[in-house]
C-alpha cells in the first residue's frame, strides 16, 4: 500500500487520508501534517485533475471559495477558543510545490517571533517544518475536534 501522503486527494476520496476533517463542496478540509502554528489546515480540491482555481467552472470555483471561507471561519473560532494569543487566519493559494489546487489556512499568534509574525509563514527556518515536536499527533485532537465542530455548525449554502 502506498503512503497516503503521496496521493492525498486519492486517499481522501478512498477514505484513507487520516488528516481529513470533513468533505465540503469541491474540497476536503484537512488538518496540516505540521502544527507549528496550531490549527493549520489545508483545503484540498476533491478532483486531482484540478491544478489551479481557474480550472474550475465559475460555479465550482465559487463553491470551492465558499468552502475555503467556511474552513477559515472554523479555524478562526477554534483557535480563538484554544489560545488567547490567536490573531487571525492567513489564507494562501500557491500551487508551486504540489500540482493540485489547495489553499493553506495559517492561524497567526502573538507569541510568534517578531521577525516572522508579520511576514509569510514560509520565512520560518526549514527546521520548524520538520520538527517532530510539532508534527500532527493526538496532542492536536481537541483542536481538530473543535475545527470539525465549527464546520458542522456552519454548513455550506450550496
Amino acid at each position: 500500500m502506498t503512503d497516503w501522503r503521496s496521493d492525498r486527494i486519492g486517499a481522501a476520496l478512498r477514505g484513507e487520508n487520516p488528516t481529513v476533517l470533513t468533505r465540503l463542496p469541491e474540497a476536503f478540509a484537512v488538518i496540516g501534517d505540521v502544527q507549528r502554528l496550531p490549527g493549520y489546515c489545508v483545503l484540498l480540491t476533491d478532483d486531482p485533475a484540478v491544478t489551479r482555481l481557474s480550472d474550475l467552472t465559475r460555479a465550482r470555483r465559487l463553491a470551492y471559495l465558499e468552502s475555503m471561507d467556511l474552513l477559515a471561519g472554523a479555524v478562526e473560532r477554534a483557535c480563538a477558543e484554544a489560545d488567547d494569543g490567536f490573531l487571525r487566519v492567513n489564507i494562501e493559494i500557491l500551487g508551486n510545490a504540489d500540482p493540485f489546487l489547495h489553499a493553506h489556512l495559517w492561524p497567526r499568534y502573538v507569541w510568534e517571533p517578531d521577525d516572522v509574525r508579520q511576514r509569510p509563514v514560509w520565512l520560518y527556518p526549514a527546521r520548524h517544518w520538520q520538527d517532530p515536536a510539532t508534527s500532527l499527533s493526538d496532542r492536536h485532537d481537541a483542536l481538530r475536534k473543535a475545527i470539525t465542530h465549527h464546520l458542522a455548525a456552519d454548513p455550506p449554502l450550496t
